[in-house]
């Protein structure tokens, strides 16, 4: 089966997140002062070839794991579905 991951990663909640502090002090300037305390992370999406969803579950989180997220300073999480092949 084939499953497609969709992952978030964001820096951890205790650290500085110098992009989205740059991004929050400059909503005022674009008439959004109401925005504020933005986080600004990463988005990825891939396939795994796995016989099971546990599978595929697993080899994502040690992608997330060994290679996609810093876990010194990033945390992640994902969601998994199915892929319909075409026949």
């Amino acid at each position: 089966m084939k499953f497609r991951a969709s992952i978030n990663i964001m820096p951890l909640p205790a650290l500085l997140d110098p992009q989205g502090k740059a991004v929050s002090g400059n909503m005022k300037n674009i008439g959004l002062s109401s925005i504020d305390n933005v986080r600004v992370g990463k988005h990825l999406t891939l396939e795994v070839e796995a016989s099971s969803q546990p599978e595929a579950e697993e080899q994502v989180k040690t992608a997330c794991e060994k290679l996609l997220a810093n876990q010194i300073m990033e945390q992640f999480e994902f969601r998994l579905e199915a892929v319909e092949t075409e026949a």
